[in-house]
């Protein structure tokens, strides 16, 4: 955006009871018991970008994935792409406010989708959706922004950051080369990093926990059918600490 300004970010997070009626625009209840048609917060963060073209919007969709992003975006699927965002390829929404009501999507509203592709229990977009959005892995991010970070903020002395971070580069390495995992399978930098502001007083009490409480069931979930692996993956983490 090249400035911050809340007011021009819109974040969502799709889900399987998501619909486009909740995303775009739908009938709603009001007092009176009747029903009026109401823009979801798609639609707002369209026309809030079409009154400020000097602007960048950006709407976020968290768990992009997790719900039906055809279904959810409906006619904007074709809008999205970037050939398309001028008013002669304006479309009619399902909705209408009135007749011959056309819209597109301008040209300086962002989409940034967020997706865990780990998670075998969902399915990844399908390809009319993909192929409107650029794809960028986000990788585990240890080494000094992360060590600095935890070191500023919460006190853990420097030579157990870094042995927490050879081990659980160790671990990644043993997760990619599985081939019933992969890579993006690893375990991210959020689990060995305190929640901001909070004092670390043990930090090896702490890794400790964090290994018994998080990392350990998440690797008891990968290999589920081998857990002696899982167990020692477990014990190298912790050895001597």
């Amino acid at each position: 955006m090249g400035q911050r300004d809340d007011s021009k970010v819109r974040a969502v997070q799709f889900h399987p009871n998501l619909s486009y009626e909740d995303f775009i625009r739908g009938w709603r209840p009001v007092g009176d018991g009747k029903l009026t048609l109401v823009d979801g917060p798609f639609v707002e963060m369209m026309k809030a970008a079409a009154k400020d073209p000097t602007s960048r919007h950006i709407v976020v969709i968290e768990e992009i994935n997790r719900g039906n992003p055809a279904q959810i975006f409906g006619e904007m699927l074709t809008l999205l792409e970037v050939d398309k965002r001028t008013p002669n390829e304006a479309l009619e929404l399902s909705y209408k406010r009135s007749d011959g009501e056309r819209v597109f999507i301008p040209d300086n509203l962002y989409v940034i989708g967020t997706m865990n592709i780990a998670d075998r229990s969902l399915a990844l977009v399908d390809l009319a959706l993909r192929r409107r959005f650029a794809f960028i892995d986000l990788e585990p991010t240890l080494g000094k922004p992360w060590h600095d970070w935890v070191q500023s903020q919460c006190g853990i002395d420097s030579e157990i950051l870094v042995e927490i971070e050879k081990r659980l580069i160790a671990l990644n390495s043993d997760i990619s080369a599985d081939t019933g995992l992969g890579p993006q399978f690893r375990v991210g930098h959020s689990y060995v990093t305190p929640p901001f502001g909070i004092p670390i007083s043990d930090a090896r009490e702490w890794f400790r926990q964090v290994v018994d409480t998080e990392i350990g069931p998440l690797l008891d979930e990968y290999w589920f059918d081998a857990l002696e692996k899982s167990q020692k993956a477990r014990e190298r983490l912790l050895e001597g600490f």
